[in-house]
């Protein structure tokens, strides 16, 4: 085992500050990684704060991680010392399962390790995650990140690229559909990014017109103000997919109007209890209400195989670990565009 500097919270209520936690020594399947940079999401805040009532502490958040291979296993073929790398938001699962063995481990039906928070079999207690100067994984959960694309940029393709990418390829998306991304934050922005590189006629849906700029730079086509009756008027039963984002309980009803005969609705942002549906809204029009959850390790490298192709990546404000306390209260007050990303090296400053 190896001590290595990070960053956790000791309790709910408490800052994140320096925190030594250990390391295993890398076995034969393993990949060893340097952290150069760590992307901040919101799911960090809610089991950092204990908003879902399962949180082991201390915690050492962070499952956005890009860096360099600085040792290998005797198993390990296809990851070389040098190799530029990303780990999300798994480390680990059954690989037996049926979910595991269509490479959707993020199904896995017993239990997919999380990065941070899930159980280390290793160590034993739970794991950790990447705000931490170097972290060992199993070759499995690593992946590939393109040479070619900003690597900072890239930390955040690991979880809000995946989540978005990975129900826009499920379902299809591309050329001849009409696709509406509901919310433009950190998960919409990568929405509207990836259904425009996919080819699909994009309008970006928010409540807020003075993202309307914004979400054309960033390759929608139109932009729909959800409080505006005479747009939604003009745009019902139009949409052939809708991307919904909202990260908060909410009422989906106006959205279902929008989407046309056997159109689908997917969530990926609201974790949490949603207000009251009309089953007639989904009735008349054999519409579909689904839901997603990132992606498996095939689906995830093929993101990112793609986002070099294209040259997509997230847009971030970087930041030093001495200010992840503030960002924590920024992203909660919705003031980043679009995803914060911790510069590593500020850890050994």
């Amino acid at each position: 085992m190896a001590n290595v500097s990070a960053y956790a919270t000791q309790n709910k209520n408490a800052d994140l500050k320096p925190f030594d936690i250990e390391r295993r020594e890398v076995k034969d399947d393993d990949v060893q990684i340097e952290i150069e940079y760590c992307g901040v999401c919101h799911s960090d805040i809610h089991v950092a704060r204990n908003d879902w009532g399962n949180t082991e502490y201390p915690v050492v958040p962070g499952h956005e991680i890009v860096g360099r291979v600085t040792e290998v296993g005797s198993n390990v073929a296809h990851f070389n010392e040098g190799d530029l790398v990303g780990v999300g938001c798994m480390v680990d699962s059954c690989q037996t399962c049926a979910s595991c063995k269509e490479d959707l481990e993020q199904y896995c039906e017993n239990g997919a390790v999380m990065t941070y928070n899930g159980p280390d079999e290793h160590l034993g207690g739970h794991t950790f995650g990447g705000y931490s100067e170097r972290m060992v994984v199993d070759k499995e959960f690593v992946l590939n990140i393109p040479e070619n694309i900003d690597t900072k940029a890239a930390a955040p393709l690991l979880c809000a690229g995946i989540t978005t990418w990975s129900p826009l390829s499920h379902w299809n998306v591309g050329k001849g559909d009409k696709v509406g991304i509901i919310g433009l934050g950190g998960l919409g922005h990568m929405g509207v990014k990836f259904a425009d590189a996919l080819g699909a006629e994009v309008v970006m849906i928010t409540r807020s017109p003075e993202k309307a700029d914004d979400a054309k730079r960033l390759g929608a086509d139109d932009v729909l103000i959800s409080t505006d009756d005479e747009q939604i008027k003009e745009h019902t039963g139009s949409f052939d997919f809708l991307l919904n984002t909202i990260p908060v309980g909410h009422d989906m009803n106006p959205y279902v109007k929008l989407l046309r005969r056997d159109g689908t609705m997917v969530l990926v942002g609201a974790i949490e209890l949603l207000d009251k549906l009309h089953g007639g809204g989904l009735i008349m029009g054999r519409k579909r209400i689904a839901g997603s959850v990132i992606g498996g390790i095939k689906e995830t490298q093929e993101m990112l195989d793609f986002c070099g192709e294209h040259n997509i990546t997230c847009d971030v404000e970087m930041i030093d670990i001495q200010n992840i306390n503030e960002a924590y209260e920024r992203v909660v007050n919705a003031d980043v565009k679009y995803r914060f990303v911790i510069d590593m090296k500020s850890l050994k400053s």
